[in-house]
């Protein structure tokens, strides 16, 4: 599926990729709406429905992301609706040995994230994810997200990565396509980002539904930096 001995750098997805997506997807389409309706005073139903028509309209942009930008737009602290439901944050089952695995083969391990920094700071407090990365970005800091080439660039240049021996890993299809045009080598895709949910088919790119089918590959093929 990957040729580990050409690959020196992985950079990973948070959400769906390292983390279980089940706690975003709740959040996002079950307990907004609902806190949502309440301060309303309208129904669940059409907290919802306002709610996914106004993410349809920012999807892909900075925005989408920002816990600011939905504070103002909902008139509720996002962060702290987040910490009312934070024990559903945790690690995919399959990730700590493969996160192990990188790091003990020597290859740099990065986190590129579209999230916003508060929800990252959350999210390494409820699952102390920082120790398994060499670096954590949060687009952010760059101002656009991995949707957008200019993503790409940006990190390149402040990363210094090697195209051709870089590793990008994702569970969205759209991300992955970016990272391609961009120029990124290796592509793998995450066909079961939510544990609540059934895989997904992925035809464009390999995938996997449990890390534990690259271990192999990764410790017969330690890194010399």
């Amino acid at each position: 599926m990957l040729d580990w001995s050409k690959i020196s750098t992985v950079l990973l997805d948070m959400d769906g990729t390292i983390l279980d997506l089940h706690f975003d997807n709740h959040f996002w389409l079950h307990y907004l709406p609902k806190r949502y309706s309440d301060l309303r005073g309208v129904s669940l139903t059409d907290a919802q429905t306002s709610l996914a028509n106004h993410y349809e309209k920012v999807a892909g942009t900075i925005d989408w992301y920002c816990l600011d930008y939905w504070a103002q737009q909902t008139q509720l602290s996002i962060i702290d609706l987040k910490r009312e439901v934070q024990h559903l944050i945790q690690l995919r089952s399959d990730a700590h040995d493969f996160l192990v695995a990188l790091k003990s083969s020597g290859r740099e391990v990065v986190l590129v994230t579209n999230a916003h920094p508060d929800s990252l700071s959350l999210k390494i407090e409820r699952t102390k994810l920082d120790k398994y990365f060499d670096t954590l970005y949060s687009t952010h800091e760059f101002g656009v997200t991995k949707e957008s080439q200019l993503l790409w660039q940006r990190l390149h240049q402040k990363h210094g990565f090697a195209l051709e021996k870089t590793l990008f890993v994702d569970d969205s299809v759209i991300m992955l396509d970016s990272a391609k045009k961009y120029g990124i080598e290796h592509l793998l895709a995450v066909a079961n980002p939510d544990s609540k949910k059934t895989s997904a088919v992925i035809n464009d790119y390999p995938s996997i539904t449990d890390y534990s089918v690259l271990l192999a590959g990764i410790n017969n093929s330690k890194w010399d930096n």
